[in-house]
C-alpha cells in the first residue's frame, strides 16, 4: 500500500491497517507502521488498537531533549486521547518521515549547486530531497517545525474517521460529535476509541481534515520556574518512569542470542594506521572470541566487554600518525589567519554595492579566542549488530539514521535495504551522535565473528574519535557614534561593526562525511580554504547597527571537528555580547540600558533582558557586584528563540564561583512546559560547562587526557542557583535546547569582570594563555 500525495486515499492495510496519506508528500512512499494483530493504523503516524491505546510513531533521535513526549502530545491533543492512553513506538527509516526544514537548512551540505536558484525552488527540492532520501535526521532543534503539521493533520483525520464511526451507529452527524479523553461523545451516547477502531479504519476522512482551531499549547505562568514542574501536568514525560527505575533502554542494554561483546582501540587524530599489536598477549584471557583489525583501529569480541577491553589493553596496538596534531599549533594558524589571512564576506548590511570595510575608522576593538569543545556525552558511542544471510540489523542511537544504514551497508558491500536500523535513544548525545563510525566498525566486527555483537567505546576512544566544536579566534572592531569622552547620554553607540572570525569549516567538513561518506582527512581537504556560513551563525548580532560586515576566515588547523550543542552561537554569542559589555564599560553605560537602547528591532528580546534584570534584582552589574548580563536570539527575527540571563558570581574559598544564573526565555508557543524548562536549565549547566570546564588539549595527535574527569565538568556542588521565566508568545515555537548554553558563557564573563575588575576574553575562562 502506497500514501499518495493527491487526496486522501484510505485502504486496509497489512493486519487489519488503514492508511491515511496526505496531500503534502511529494512523492508515493511506503507506508512505515506495520500494526499488530488487534491494532489499526491510521496514518504513518498512529495506530489505534481494540484496547484503546494509542500508538504514536517518533522518527526522531530522544537524546533527552523530550521529542517522545512532544510529538505524543501534539498528536493526542489533536485526537482528543486520554494522555494515559498513549504509547510510542520509534518509527522505521522513511521518507514519510522527511525533515524538510532541516533538509533546507543544509540543502548546501548535500550539494552546493543545488541552492540558491529561488526561494521556491529551495524549498522544493529540500522537501523532494529529504523524501527521496528517508531524511530523518534530528539536529539544529528542527522536530516541531518539521513535524506539528503532519502530527496534526494525521489526528485530525483520525478524530473524524472516529467520529464518522460513531455518529453512523447513532444516526447522527458526524460533525456534531465531540471528541475527548478518548471517547467520542454526542448528548447521551459515548463510546471509546477502541471499540470504534476496526470500523473508523474502513471510513474516507475529509480532505482536509478538520484541525482544531487552537495549536497545542501550554499555558505559561507568571510564576518563576526554578524546578520540576511535572507533578499536576497534563503531559508528564512518557519517558520519565523507565528513567527512573533504570528499566529504559539504550544501544548498550541490547542483548540477543549467542552475543558477544566488543572494545575497540582507535589510533590518533582519525588520520592513524594501525602497524601492529601483540595477540599473543591476549590468550591468556578466558572468553575471547576474536580480533578483527582495519587499517585505523582493531577490536577484540568476548563473552563480556571487560575481558575485550582488558585484552586489548594487554596487546599494545601501535598506530603511525600521519597528522600529529599539536594544541600551540592549532592556536598558531587560527592567530595567523585571523590577522591576515583571505577571508569571505558572510554577511553585510548598510554597505554600498562594491561593499568593502564597514568601518571608516576604528573607535573600539578587541579579540576573542575560544577553545575547541567536546560533547563528551555519558554514553560513550554503543551500537549491536547481527549479521546473518546478507543482511544486517543495527540497534544503535543515531541522530541520522539512513546516514548510518547507508554507510554500514557500503562498508559490507550490501544494498541499504538490506540494511535494518532499530532506533535507541541516546544517553546524551549533543551532537555527537550524528557521526556514525561505529555502525561501520559493528557491522564489520559482527561479520568477521559470525556472531551477534555489541560494541561500546571506551571512554578513551569517544575522546579520541571526538570531533570538537571547532576553536574560533575573532577580532571584532566597533566605530562609534561619539569617540571616547563624549557625554555619557549618547556615547558608545555603535555606528558601524565589523566581525572577523577565523575558524575552520565546520559544517561543510562535517557535510562531506555526512552526505558524501568521506574520511575525516578527505573531508577536511575538500573544504579547505572555503567559506562556511553556517560556522558563523550569530555573529550577526540582533543589536540595531546601520553598517556592519561579517567575515569568515576558514583555516585548517589539523584537526577534524564536528558539530557540538551551540555549534557555531557558542563562539559568536560569547565574543558579541562582551565586546557590547566592553563598550558599554569603557563608555559608563549601564549594560541594561545600554543594550535596550539598540534592541529597537527586537521588542521581544529587550523583554527578555527586562524580566531576566527583575528576577535577578539586577543592580547595575556595577564594580563589585558580581553580576553579568548577556543576551542571544536564535534563528530569525520572527521565529528566533531569545533570552537573557543575569549571571551572579562571588568570590569565596577556592576563588571565583557562580551563584545563581537568572534568565527569561522567549520562544514563542510552548508546548510542553516542564520539557522546555528542563531543556533550559540543561542548557544552562551545559554553558557553565563551557565557561569553567578545561579546555581540551592535543598532543602527537592524541587528547592529553582520556580521564572523564578531566574535563572539568560542573559537579552537583557547581551547579548555581537557577531562575527561569517565560515569556508568554503567540510565535511559532522555537527550539529551547540551544540557548542556555550559549547565553551562560557571555553572561559569566561579564559577572566575573563586576567580581573581579578583570576581563576574560578566552573560553573556558579559566584556560591557559589568559
Amino acid at each position: 500500500m502506497k500514501i499518495s500525495r493527491r487526496g486522501l486515499a484510505t485502504g486496509a492495510a497489512l493486519g487489519g491497517g488503514l492508511l491515511v496519506a496526505w496531500w503534502w508528500v511529494p512523492r508515493s512512499v511506503p507506508n512505515p507502521l506495520a500494526p499488530a494483530e488487534g491494532e489499526f493504523a491510521f496514518d504513518a503516524w498512529l495506530k489505534i488498537g481494540e484496547d484503546g491505546v494509542v500508538t504514536v510513531a517518533v522518527p526522531q533521535c530522544e537524546m533527552g531533549q523530550g521529542i517522545t513526549t512532544l510529538l505524543p502530545q501534539i498528536i493526542a491533543d489533536e485526537l482528543g486521547a486520554d494522555w494515559r492512553q498513549i504509547a510510542v513506538e520509534p518509527a522505521a527509516v522513511s521518507g514519510a518521515y522527511a525533515n524538510v526544514p532541516l533538509a533546507s537548512r543544509w540543502l548546501h551540505l548535500w550539494d552546493p549547486l543545488l541552492q540558491g536558484v529561488s526561494e521556491s525552488l529551495d524549498a522544493s527540492l529540500a522537501e523532494r530531497l529529504a523524501t527521496a532520501r528517508r531524511f530523518n535526521a534530528t539536529a539544529d532543534g528542527t522536530s516541531i517545525a518539521a513535524y506539528e503539521e503532519p502530527c496534526r493533520i494525521a489526528a485530525a483525520g483520525a478524530r473524524a474517521m472516529l467520529a464518522m464511526e460513531a455518529a453512523e451507529r447513532w444516526g447522527a452527524n458526524w460533525e456534531q460529535c465531540e471528541v475527548s479523553g478518548g471517547l467520542v461523545r454526542l448528548g447521551q451516547e459515548r463510546a471509546a476509541f477502541g471499540e470504534l477502531a476496526a470500523g473508523a479504519a474502513t471510513r474516507v476522512p475529509p480532505d482536509p481534515p478538520p484541525l482544531r482551531p487552537d495549536p497545542p499549547a501550554e499555558v505559561v505562568f507568571s510564576d518563576v520556574l526554578t524546578g520540576p514542574e511535572s507533578a499536576g501536568l497534563a503531559h508528564p514525560r512518557i519517558d520519565l518512569p523507565s528513567k527512573v527505575d533504570g528499566s529504559h533502554q539504550y544501544a548498550s542494554d541490547v542483548r540477543l542470542p549467542g552475543m558477544v561483546y566488543a572494545s575497540i582501540r582507535h589510533g590518533p587524530n582519525h588520520g592513524a594506521q594501525l602497524t601492529g599489536f601483540d595477540v599473543d598477549r591476549a590468550r591468556g584471557f578466558e572468553g575471547i572470541k576474536g580480533v578483527v583489525r582495519s587499517k585505523r583501529w582493531v577490536a577484540v569480541a568476548a563473552t563480556t566487554w571487560w575481558t575485550a577491553n582488558e585484552a586489548l589493553k594487554a596487546m599494545k596496538p601501535q598506530f603511525k600518525t600521519l597528522y600529529p596534531v599539536e594544541s600551540g599549533e592549532i592556536a598558531g594558524r587560527l592567530s595567523t589567519s585571523l590577522n591576515g589571512g583571505p577571508s569571505f564576506r558572510i554577511a553585510e548590511k548598510g554597505l554600498n554595492e562594491k561593499g568593502g570595510d564597514a568601518l571608516q575608522r576604528v573607535d573600539f576593538a578587541r579579540r576573542y579566542e575560544v577553545e575547541p569543545a567536546l560533547a563528551a556525552p555519558l554514553e560513550t558511542a554503543s551500537a549491536a549488530a547481527r549479521y546473518a544471510g546478507g543482511r544486517l540489523e543495527l540497534w544503535m542511537a543515531a541522530q541520522a539514521p539512513e546516514q548510518a544504514r547507508t554507510a554500514a551497508a557500503k562498508a559490507l558491500g550490501i544494498r541499504p535495504e538490506d540494511v535494518a536500523l532499530y532506533p535507541m535513544p541516546a544517553g546524551g548525545s549533543y551532537d555527537a551522535r550524528l557521526e556514525h563510525d561505529h555502525a561501520i566498525e559493528v557491522a564489520l566486527i559482527a561479520r568477521e565473528i559470525g556472531a551477534p555483537v555489541q560494541l561500546t567505546w571506551p571512554r578513551r576512544d569517544e575522546l579520541v574519535r571526538s570531533r570538537p566544536r571547532a576553536p574560533a579566534h575573532m577580532l571584532l572592531g566597533a566605530q562609534l557614534a561619539r569617540p571616547l569622552g563624549a557625554s555619557r547620554a549618547s556615547s558608545g553607540s555603535i555606528d558601524a561593526l565589523r566581525v572577523r572570525i577565523a575558524c575552520p569549516p565546520s559544517t561543510l567538513e562535517f557535510g562531506e562525511r555526512l552526505f558524501r561518506e568521506r574520511t575525516c582527512w578527505a573531508a577536511i581537504r575538500e573544504s579547505e580554504g572555503e567559506k562556511d556560513v553556517l560556522a558563523c551563525e550569530g555573529a550577526v548580532p540582533p543589536y540595531r547597527v546601520p553598517r556592519l560586515a561579517v567575515d569568515h576566515v576558514p583555516v585548517e588547523i589539523g584537526l577534524p571537528t564536528g558539530r557540538v550543542r551551540g555549534n557555531a552561537h557558542s563562539y559568536t554569542a560569547f565574543a558579541m555580547e562582551s565586546f557590547i559589555d566592553e563598550i558599554a564599560a569603557a563608555h559608563n553605560r549601564e549594560p541594561l540600558s545600554y543594550r535596550i537602547s539598540m534592541l529597537g528591532d527586537d521588542a521581544r528580546l529587550a523583554a527578555c533582558l527586562q524580566r531576566a534584570a527583575r528576577l535577578a534584582e539586577w543592580n547595575g552589574g556595577a564594580d563589585q557586584s558580581g553580576q553579568g548580563l548577556a543576551c542571544h536570539r536564535i534563528g530569525s527575527a520572527q521565529a528566533g528563540g531569545r533570552i537573557a540571563c543575569v549571571a551572579t558570581a562571588r568570590a569565596g574559598e577556592g576563588g571565583v564561583r557562580v551563584t545563581s544564573l537568572s534568565v527569561a526565555v522567549d520562544i514563542g508557543r510552548i508546548i510542553n512546559r516542564d520539557i522546555a524548562l528542563q531543556q533550559i536549565e540543561g542548557g544552562l549547566i551545559f554553558g557553565l560547562g563551557l565557561a569553567m570546564g578545561a579546555a581540551p588539549r592535543w598532543r602527537a595527535g592524541l587528547p592529553t587526557s582520556f580521564r572523564y574527569e578531566d574535563l572539568g565538568l560542573p559537579k552537583l556542588s557547581d551547579c548555581p542557583k537557577i531562575e527561569v521565566a517565560f515569556i508568554a508568545s503567540t510565535a511559532p515555537p522555537a527550539d529551547p535546547g540551544e540557548l542556555g548554553v550559549v547565553v551562560a558563557p557571555p553572561a559569566i564573563a561579564n559577572a566575573f569582570y563586576s567580581a573581579t575588575g578583570l576581563r576574560l576574553r578566552r573560553l573556558p575562562l579559566l584556560s591557559d594563555g589568559l
